[in-house]
């Protein structure tokens, strides 16, 4: 295992520089516990050693930045500017250094590791069939699908706590890249029982009077669809909101509205007769998923497995056996 010392950095603020000289990591663990716990009793619990210990590792750390991260007397752990600013850094830092662990581990046990992967909650649906073939191809491999807001994917990345990350956007920040893995476009979904069904198409001036379900969560589709109606001056009655993709397909099921949709996320229920699209002339909106990775850092055998499955024109049989 690693050693947690040696580590020296800069960081500026405010015009400020400021240098860590052989920093412990197990400092920024105890400042990080602290933060988060808004308590330096309960720190020291979740930590199992004293208060005393704790106060002590705060007071080298602050002596390493030479600002106070703490305000002097606040019982709840509030933050001084320094404090909040250096949260950001450790989480990183700590991050990384299990990100080299997860790496090394990795390449000691020959591919048998873990993948984290970063989705939003419709994005998973076009990627249950690769997954699956993943999880054949690679069963020793412990795969995490965390769900995650796609404003969120970026920054998780940066910050090490996701490997790869799947968007419908290309990300700007230069230290991303980004593959186009999948296209998608919305659909308008209908129950079998709504006058629409039987017709199969629709004008968007028909629907000034439907009710629409939505999703509750804002994002740039949403604003597209509201801009179209607007652009027409048909109505666009968003009277219910909804969590998830599930409940919004429930309700149009139940015929208490209609809903404007990812087509991958309904295609199983329109298969089955669950729901009826209708095709709208005006909705044409193409969606395109991307996968987010790290540029110019070499993937882990995991990670690169499900690169080859997902980067276009890759079959299954086509994938490495998680050897770079």
């Amino acid at each position: 295992m690693a050693d947690d010392r040696g580590i020296c950095f800069w960081f500026s603020s405010g015009g400020r520089l400021f240098r860590f000289n052989h920093m412990d990591l197990s400092e920024l663990n105890v400042f990080l516990t602290v933060a988060r716990e808004r308590s330096f009793s309960r720190a020291a619990q979740k930590l199992f050693r004293t208060q005393p210990a704790v106060s002590i590792t705060i007071r080298k750390l602050e002596d390493e930045v030479g600002e106070p991260l703490f305000a002097r007397g606040a019982r709840s752990g509030q933050l001084t500017d320094a404090g909040r600013l250096l949260i950001g850094y450790a989480e990183r830092i700590l991050n990384l250094r299990d990100e080299i662990r997860r790496a090394v581990d990795d390449l000691r046990s020959g591919g048998r590791g873990e993948l984290s992967l970063g989705v939003n909650e419709s994005s998973i649906h076009a990627l249950l069939p690769v997954l699956a073939r993943y999880r054949q191809l690679y069963p020793q491999v412990h795969l995490a699908v965390r769900r995650t807001f796609s404003r969120d994917i970026p920054t998780e990345l940066l910050n090490y706590r996701l490997d790869l990350g799947v968007a419908s956007f290309v990300p700007q920040e230069p230290q991303l890249a980004a593959i186009k893995i999948f296209r998608d476009e919305l659909a308008l979904v209908v129950s079998p029982k709504h006058r629409l069904a039987k017709r199969g198409r629709a004008d968007l001036s028909n629907l000034g009077e439907e009710n629409f379900v939505a999703h509750i969560v804002e994002s740039p589709f949403r604003q597209r669809v509201m801009q179209l109606f607007a652009k027409h001056h048909v109505p666009l009655r968003m009277n219910i909101e909804l969590p998830t993709i599930e409940s919004i397909k429930r309700f149009v099921q139940m015929d208490i509205g209609i809903a404007i949709v990812p087509r991958m996320c309904v295609r199983w229920e329109i298969e089955q007769g669950l729901l009826v699209e209708v095709k709208v002339r005006q909705l044409r909106m193409p969606r395109d998923l991307y996968l987010l990775y790290r540029r110019r850092e070499p993937l882990s055998h995991s990670a690169k497995a499900m690169f080859e499955l997902l980067k276009p024109g890759s079959t299954p049989e086509a994938a490495p056996d998680g050897k770079t």
